[in-house]
């Protein structure tokens, strides 16, 4: 069952309650820490990117296409459609011979509404390149040419390509196929439910990809350093995956999903976190998260000095001033 893991308050009354399970495991799958429900089944939502992301890399489509280091972060992401994630997927497209019209995720602006509001006063209309999974289906579109698959219903759960992506995730989280729930995202593609444990190893195997097959431990390695090489390009400017990754140089990657999911792979000391906030309320996540790494001791003092912000929360009203605080109340035991 779940434990109650954030207060907000509001002046000195508790008026938020949020409650969440998280779980942190080893690549070899001993749970080195746990609150609430280790299996806790929900769906991965977009922190399951980096490791969809191994098939762009396992077809071959980023070697022919000349996909930068910077590009395959950028399919990683659930990016703020800044200009440099915009360029960035218009450049994996040319690369190509494709425009944004092949992209079958959903019309949108920025998922940060300061930029989204931005957007919208310049007269910019929602589009598909703007959604924050635009990089992850040009990806699926890469792929997709490589194999010379079908690009029109590449977003189907029937498709090859989302197979692929369903038997590599099976792989690498050590969670049969046939046990992973097959929804459909906010983006028209598969997501796919399994125990919050399985991500957690998922993680903490990708990260340390000498657990994982051979044929992954190379793909795993590039994929890994191109989020931590080019975090701005996994978040944007103030997202906590980028934050994180930046302040952390390397030693480990975070991947945010939708309705209060999270997932970091460590490299020292070697282990995978993942969580989920039962009522999927933004910014719950974080908080957690950087309670989680604080209590087990897994950032330095800087690092944590550097992200605290995301920790230690203010409530704030409609002029920007604190009416109250948010906090994590939780402790993670093993």
């Amino acid at each position: 069952m779940s434990e109650i893991f954030i207060h907000k308050t509001r002046g000195e009354v508790v008026e938020c309650i949020h409650r969440g399970d998280a779980v942190v495991v080893n690549p070899q799958g001993k749970v080195f820490a746990v609150c609430g429900d280790k299996d806790k089944y929900t769906y991965f939502r977009s922190s399951s990117k980096p490791l969809q992301a191994l098939n762009v890399v396992l077809s071959g489509a980023m070697d022919k296409y000349k996909i930068s280091q910077r590009e395959l972060a950028l399919i990683c992401s659930s990016h703020y459609s800044e200009d440099m994630h915009i360029e960035g997927v218009r450049s994996i497209l040319a690369k190509l011979g494709l425009d944004e019209n092949a992209l079958k995720c959903g019309v949108a602006r920025s998922i940060k509404p300061e930029f989204a509001l931005a957007q919208a006063e310049a007269g910019i209309k929602p589009r598909r390149i703007l959604s924050d999974c635009s990089g992850k289906h040009s990806g699926m579109l890469a792929t997709c040419k490589m194999k010379s698959y079908p690009l029109e219903n590449y977003y189907e759960p029937q498709h090859p390509v989302q197979k692929e992506i369903l038997a590599i995730l099976s792989e690498v989280c050590a969670y049969p196929a046939d046990k992973i729930t097959i929804g459909i995202d906010g983006c028209n593609v598969p997501v796919f439910a399994m125990p919050i444990y399985n991500m957690a190893l998922g993680f903490a195997r990708f990260t340390n990809p000498e657990f994982l097959v051979e044929e992954y431990r190379n793909p795993a390695k590039q994929i890994f350093a191109a989020m931590c090489q080019h975090p701005e390009m996994v978040a944007g400017t103030g997202g906590f995956c980028t934050e994180l990754m930046q302040a952390t140089k390397g030693r480990m990657i975070g991947k945010i999903g939708v309705q209060g999911v999270y997932c970091i792979g460590i490299r020292e000391p070697q282990l995978g976190i993942a969580l989920k906030i039962e009522d999927g309320a933004v910014g719950m996540a974080a908080c957690a998260v950087m309670h989680i790494l604080k209590g087990l001791k897994l950032i330095t003092e800087e690092e944590y000095n550097k992200l605290v912000s995301f920790h230690l929360q203010s409530n704030l009203n409609d002029d920007k001033q604190a009416v109250g605080k948010i906090y994590p109340v939780f402790n993670v035991e093993d």
